[in-house]
């Protein structure tokens, strides 16, 4: 009996210890690796509004501003050459068929649609990543120069003027519907801009 209780003491000292030692191993590859990981997302961000909205000469991600519509919060990146506004990039999402879909959209001042970033989506393979360039410049589904507060961007399907990406209805009004979402972000943040609302981080 007392070698069944030594032998169950040892086995529950060498559990602890290995925990303890593996938890510690964890720390340490998580604190290792958050540097890295944060810095690699920080360059995607500035490549994503160098592309959605060029020109600018002042330092967008430093210069983010947040902007609450209808209790969703949202990311604008002020964009400015020689102090003068050149308009923002605005980070949104909505829910697509296989979860939410991100991207990043460069408005002018007058909240023309410049260009955009798909930045991460859950759509199905393939179909989903086709967002990627169907509604870039000269695509079936061009929405560049477009201003969804003049102009209805949606799809065809739905009385509008978009075309959907070829059977992905569903990721097309997502991928739109998120647009919209960036564009009303977009001129809140003017407005609060106007008042001295909008919120710097």
């Amino acid at each position: 009996m007392k070698k069944l209780e030594s032998s169950l003491k040892n086995m529950i000292l060498s559990l602890t210890g290995f925990s303890i030692v593996a938890g510690g191993l964890l720390g340490w590859v998580n604190a290792a690796t958050a540097e890295p990981i944060a810095q690699a997302n920080a360059k995607a961000l500035s490549d994503a509004i160098a592309v959605v909205i060029p020109g600018f000469d002042n330092n967008p991600a430093e210069e983010a501003e947040t902007v609450e519509v209808e209790g969703t919060t949202y990311k604008i990146y002020p964009a400015t050459q020689g102090g003068k506004p050149i308009g923002a990039a605005v980070e949104a999402s909505a829910n697509g068929f296989g979860g939410t879909l991100t991207v990043l959209v460069g408005f002018d001042t007058e909240g023309n649609i410049i260009d955009y970033s798909l930045l991460s989506h859950a759509e199905t393979p393939g179909l989903g990543s086709k967002a990627s360039d169907w509604f870039k410049k000269g695509a079936k589904g061009d929405i560049t120069g477009k201003n969804p507060g003049t102009q209805s961007l949606t799809v065809s399907k739905d009385g509008g003027e978009i075309d959907a990406i070829t059977a992905s209805t569903i990721t097309s009004r997502a991928f739109l519907q998120a647009v919209n979402n960036a564009w009303s972000a977009y001129m809140n943040g003017q407005v609060d801009a106007t008042s001295g609302a909008s919120q710097q981080h």
